[in-house]
């Protein structure tokens, strides 16, 4: 068995043997992207290559850019450990044909990837994948593949990337406090660096995370959605009274808002997160400007996008569909706390840039003696009561996420939390919408329930994704919402 292409590229454990991320299947990899380039009229064009700081990416960073520049392209090979939004400006900054960033993102220190961004500076997506990947069958032994020695290169790309990043705030005002942690990552000195360049000088940081470490020693999951993974970030905010909280994943591609609130603070969702930067970027937009988000995402949104005037698209999970979601687009997120800010620029979630918008909106909010949940709140008593969680069943089992579909494609529920519930199933949908997932509806008395079921494209789990809508009281809407949680966890007791 081999690595497949599947979110954007390769993900796997750092190992030995076509099934994980080593030296040779990175060669083969890249000799087939090549190929595939050549083949497509683009050889010869230039192909960025980053990293992050993970176990194994300073060698697989520099065979896949020997391999490419034995191949005959123009190899801007980036000098040190960078968030992987560097890498998706750079490749539209200069016209690059691909870009390849070495990073596994959000997924556990054993892991590592090959992340592949196309020409039009999006994540690699059908059929280019599959195409990609019948080109690199066709490659031989990885010690026949031709490399040459490449020098680093493209150190203004992240002061360009910076200069772009600090000309998003539409606010004058910075009397902002920010508790920001990189969890381990690569975010953290670029992060830091864009929010003072944007005029953010109170910033603290969570000193014993901020360090690239590939252990992630401080975190079970270097993920800032998992349980206990912003406990430092949280608990320093509380320490120094910030008004904002800001947590980066591993290779700053998202970023997690944490907010105080009247039990202490807490961490915002995605999806109330997504909401709140959607409003705050039609606010400035042209008229029917296109917002997006996902399947699984809340659809609030949707509702936003009608309010003002603007166009909406709802995608498949992921930034490669997200980013292609439209002409217009001017904001899209996923719940899954990725959100693209500033597409022209960069076609792909951002946590840098994220981080300083949600500061410049945080700073204006708090001239005005108003927060972030007070902004929330308005939109819900403008757009309706919109709560939801997400439920993840890790499994050590793959097989254990294959029982679960198929007895809940075989036997379906009827009801709900006491409501009935309709099953649609998106794998039996036709053209581009079509996944393997289950989506459960339900809609009477002025409350609408959505629960999709599906597994995860990057890491061992199988995702539930609940939503509560309603014109009634939120606490109904919240004891709704605890029963379908404990209908979610109770699929983890799947036998495979």
């Amino acid at each position: 068995m081999t690595l497949r292409f599947g979110t954007a590229g390769l993900r796997g454990p750092v190992g030995d043997g076509p099934d994980c991320m080593n030296v040779p299947v990175v060669v083969r990899t890249t000799a087939g992207l090549a190929a595939w380039l050549e083949a497509n009229g683009q050889g010869g064009g230039t192909v960025v290559i980053g990293r992050d700081a993970r176990t194994g990416s300073a060698e697989f960073h520099t065979a896949a850019a020997e391999v490419l520049a034995a191949a005959g392209f123009d190899v801007v090979a980036l000098g040190k450990p960078l968030p992987t939004p560097v890498t998706a400006f750079a490749v539209r900054a200069l016209g690059a044909v691909a870009g390849v960033q070495i990073t596994a993102s959000h997924n556990p220190a054993a892991d590592n990837g090959y992340k592949v961004y196309l020409a039009d500076g999006a994540q690699l997506a059908a059929p280019a994948d599959r195409e990609i990947e019948t080109a690199i069958d066709a490659v031989g032994a990885a010690a026949d593949v031709p490399r040459m020695p490449v020098a680093p290169s493209g150190d203004d790309l992240v002061d360009r990337y910076l200069a772009r990043v600090t000309s998003l705030p539409r606010s004058p005002h910075r009397g902002v406090r920010i508790a920001l942690t990189a969890l381990h990552g690569v975010g953290g000195e670029t992060a830091v660096a864009a929010l003072r360049a944007a005029g953010f000088d109170d910033i603290h940081i969570v000193a014993s995370q901020f360090a690239p470490d590939p252990a992630f020693p401080t975190v079970a999951f270097p993920n800032p959605e998992e349980p206990g993974a912003t406990d430092a970030l949280l608990a320093l905010a509380a320490e120094v009274d910030a008004d904002i909280a800001l947590a980066l994943d591993p290779d700053a591609d998202r970023c997690a808002v944490g907010v105080p609130g009247p039990q202490g603070w807490t961490m915002l969702r995605g999806d109330e997160t997504g909401v709140l930067l959607g409003d705050r970027i039609l606010a400035s937009s042209p008229p029917g400007s296109l917002v997006a988000t996902t399947i699984v995402s809340s659809t609030m949104l949707g509702r936003l996008a009608a309010a003002r005037g603007a166009r909406y698209a709802q995608t498949l999970t992921g930034f490669k569909w997200l980013a292609r979601a439209g002409d217009g687009l001017v904001y899209a997120y996923e719940e899954a706390i990725g959100h693209c800010v500033d597409p022209d620029a960069v076609r792909d979630k951002d946590g840098i840039a994220t981080a300083v918008v949600v500061a410049d909106y945080a700073a204006d909010l708090k001239q005005s003696g108003r927060t972030l949940l007070d902004a929330l709140d308005d939109l819900h008593r403008e757009l309706g009561v919109h709560i939801g969680d997400q439920v993840s069943i890790r499994v050590d089992d793959l097989q254990r996420i294959g029982a679960v579909m198929t007895r809940l494609r075989a036997e379906p529920p009827t009801t709900l939390a006491g409501l009935a519930v309709t099953a649609t199933d998106l794998a039996g949908s036709p053209g581009p919408m079509s996944t393997d997932a289950l989506v459960f509806e339900s809609r009477a008395d002025g409350t609408t329930v959505r629960v999709v079921v599906r597994p995860s494209g990057t890491e061992p789990k199988l995702k539930v994704y609940l939503e509560v809508v309603t014109e009634r009281d939120r606490p109904t809407a919240e004891a709704t919402l605890d029963a379908l949680r404990g209908w979610a966890a109770s699929l983890g007791d799947e036998s495979p």
